[in-house]
């Protein structure tokens, strides 16, 4: 087994439906500025993972040829939410084992404008979600389930602690304070407090528009290599891959709104990765997490460990959730 490291990256501003460059465009842009960061040519990379949701069959080959043909295997991969943590995840597999000492994760989207439709014409595995809110008897959305999955979620969580909405708010002007200095960032433009609760309500009494994530597309790219190889290349800041786990559910998964919205999950994906790097919850300085909805990213603070159980609404207030406290998370603007 050898080491596994990021050798180079690359990403292109993040862009409204409507205003993007086409897929295939963006991804052939993220691709090339890796290639450039890693010192690398197209013949070094040995195989490729497109990751997307809202392309088609065969993108991956697509946006790729735009950069190279040289013969590689390339795969699609399409997993929801956790499609470019699935392509790292495999290509972190190859070189570890010496399948492959070069792989390219290359993940994409061009979304489309308003809410995300859920529209299959078979059963998903998010009708599991729902059948645990309507055991529940939490409310419809008039704009889509996803918006109800994390919305019933954070409505779990306030009646489960005793805690205020207020705190998916400061969640919101948080993450938009830093995303005005992203300059990939989408939106930059500060928010107040009163502006994201005075906006439109999504869910419940108290899901505004500006606690949930818009519609977004742009790509991002990153060069996996082993340690031999990169010491043969002469790559010497190359970032080791010191721990990654991904995690899907258990039977205990479908018992509340919290647990069936990946609580347990990420709960248990974090404690796989802090016992196999040695590094504890508390050491973490910088924290990039999945908010969809600031929902979301306020549960994932006792799911990381970040802080204790119930103790969210403490831990917004004291603003240990930004510059000067015990964790930056989303520093990028989420």
């Amino acid at each position: 087994m050898q080491t596994a490291l990021v050798a180079g990256v690359g990403m292109v501003k993040f862009s409204k439906p409507g205003s993007n460059k086409p897929f295939r465009e963006m991804a052939a842009e993220s691709i090339r500025i890796a290639m450039s960061d890693a010192g690398l040519e197209v013949g070094d990379i040995g195989q490729a993972f497109a990751s997307h949701v809202y392309e088609v069959t065969g993108s991956g080959q697509h946006a790729i040829y735009d950069v190279m043909q040289t013969g590689i295997p390339i795969i699609n991969i399409n997993n929801a939410c956790a499609s470019g943590s699935s392509g790292l995840f495999v290509a972190r597999q190859l070189v570890e084992s010496g399948a492959s000492d070069c792989v390219l994760v290359v993940g994409f989207d061009e979304m489309p404008s308003g809410a995300i439709p859920l529209d299959f014409t078979t059963e998903m595995v998010g009708s599991r979600i729902d059948r645990v809110l309507d055991e529940h008897q939490y409310p419809l959305s008039a704009h889509g389930d996803i918006l109800r999955w994390f919305g019933a979620a954070g409505m779990h969580y306030m009646e489960k602690y005793g805690a205020n909405s207020d705190i998916f708010a400061k969640v919101a002007v948080k993450s938009r304070a830093h995303a005005s200095n992203n300059p990939f960032a989408v939106m930059t433009a500060p928010l107040s407090f009163e502006q994201v609760v005075s906006a439109p309500v999504l869910y419940g009494d108290y899901l505004t528009k500006y606690m949930a994530c818009p519609p977004t597309c742009g790509a991002a790219a990153a060069i996996i290599v082993g340690s031999s190889f990169a010491k043969q290349k002469g790559i010497n800041n190359a970032v080791a891959i010191r721990a990654q786990s991904m995690v899907t559910d258990t039977p205990e998964s479908w018992s509340d709104a919290l647990m069936a919205c990946g609580y347990g999950n990420t709960s248990r994906a974090a404690a796989e990765v802090f016992e196999a790097s040695g590094v504890g919850p508390q050491e973490i300085d910088v924290v990039e997490l999945h908010d969809c909805f600031t929902t979301n990213e306020v549960v994932s603070y006792e799911a990381l460990q970040l802080c204790g159980e119930g103790e969210a609404t403490r831990f917004i207030a004291d603003n240990q959730n930004t510059y000067g406290g015990s964790v930056v998370v989303n520093p990028s603007g989420g």
